[in-house]
């Protein structure tokens, strides 16, 4: 089961992709990107999500552009340098607040901002820290919260699916929280198996210093893709009570998997819009209903 394509998904996937291709080169180059990207497409699983066409996407990038396969290289040490430099007063104000579990998990909702794929230019650092002032005011489902709290008491091992770079900081923290409260759980980080989009690897998982065991999901799709994971993270998701999937890709590529999962993520496009029922950026806390 996942999020399965949708129409705005496809326009979203075509305009963003070819909109670059065009700004990088001749209008014949362009042209021969878009017919492979359609290719692409075409060649899809019925089932397929949106996250899964981005390793497709970033071969074309290197074959007609020479483009490396980590493209936001810049954006991602930008984001985690920004992020590490707030942790300190982060800390202080979770620390300061009445839940700090809670305030720790909108930090961490929060910083699922920081995605130069799907919002693109429209990320601002400048934004982020107005965001950052009022982190405390976001509200979640409460009902949803107290669930996760129950099945964290109640399990031993956590497993928390990162999203993108610079949001791993505020995972970090949040992660940190959830030792304190929970000294039982065994918590494990899962990053991707290498670049998609600014996602975070395992290079972001050390520059910020993650203190609880990291595995990567051993490729390059913007998700959680259950038939492409590695063998040790297949393991470790089948050994988890608790899964925390942070991001729309993780969301994508798991929602109706039947694991044990709470899903975090900003709402950042229209296929969310709709399958949700909320505005865009609005802040989400969703456990899947049996």
């Amino acid at each position: 089961m996942s999020l399965k394509l949708a129409t705005e998904c496809i326009l979203c996937h075509l305009n963003r992709h070819i909109e670059k291709a065009r700004s990088l080169g001749d209008e014949a180059t362009a042209k021969e990107f878009a017919k492979e990207l359609l290719q692409q497409l075409l060649d899809a699983p019925e089932d397929a999500s949106s996250p899964t066409l981005g390793p497709g996407a970033a071969e074309l990038y290197r074959k007609y552009y020479g483009i490396e396969e980590d493209r936001y290289k810049q954006e991602k040490e930008d984001s985690n340098r920004f992020v590490l430099a707030r942790m300190d007063t982060i800390r202080q104000r979770i620390a300061q607040a009445e839940d700090p579990l809670y305030a720790a998990l909108q930090f961490a909702i929060l910083g699922n901002y920081i995605d130069f794929s799907a919002l693109q230019d429209k990320v601002s650092f400048q934004e982020l820290d107005s965001m950052l002032d009022r982190a405390e005011d976001m509200v979640l489902d409460r009902e949803v919260y107290e669930a996760m709290k129950q099945d964290l008491a109640a399990g031993e091992k956590l497993l928390y699916l990162t999203d993108n770079a610079g949001e791993i900081c505020f995972d970090r923290i949040f992660g940190e929280e959830i030792a304190k409260h929970y000294p039982h759980l065994q918590i494990t980080f899962c990053v991707r198996g290498g670049p998609a989009h600014n996602d975070a690897t395992r290079e972001d998982a050390e520059i910020v210093g993650i203190p609880f065991p990291v595995i990567d999901n051993g490729n390059t799709v913007g998700g959680t893709e259950l038939r492409l994971l590695s063998d040790e993270a297949k393991q470790a998701m089948d050994d988890a009570d608790v899964i925390i999937a942070k991001g729309m890709g993780n969301t994508e590529t798991l929602y109706g998997s039947g694991y044990n999962l709470y899903y975090a993520f900003l709402v950042k496009c229209e296929h969310f819009v709709k399958t949700f029922k909320k505005p865009l950026m609005t802040p989400m806390l969703v456990k899947e209903r049996k």
